[in-house]
């Protein structure tokens, strides 16, 4: 029995164990003033980019954020929507005629 339990409970700690190694995905982070700040967004100068960060309740802001404060926003990408493309059917070969 002892053996049973000792693999019941290597299974366990393995299988918990997964979602630590999946992670979240990775982040990225971009820096520079802030050229417009909403309740759902926070835009930033990149370069001569225009960066547009999406926000949500559960974004953590430490510090006044306000236009043309300079700040390090930390982000990951989602995905927003995804289109599987149809796959195309293979080529015909042409046969010799003989």
């Amino acid at each position: 029995m002892s053996k049973n339990w000792i693999a019941a409970m290597t299974l366990t700690a393995t299988l918990l164990g997964v979602p630590a190694f999946a992670g979240a995905p990775k982040t990225y982070q971009v820096t520079g003033p802030v050229l417009e700040v909403t309740s759902d967004m926070i835009v930033v100068k990149k370069g001569n980019d225009r960066w547009e960060i999406a926000r949500n309740g559960e974004t953590k802001v430490t510090g006044d954020l306000k236009v043309g404060s300079t700040v390090t926003i930390q982000y990951r990408m989602t995905a927003a929507s995804v289109e599987v493309k149809a796959e195309k059917a293979p080529a015909a070969k042409k046969g010799k005629k003989g």
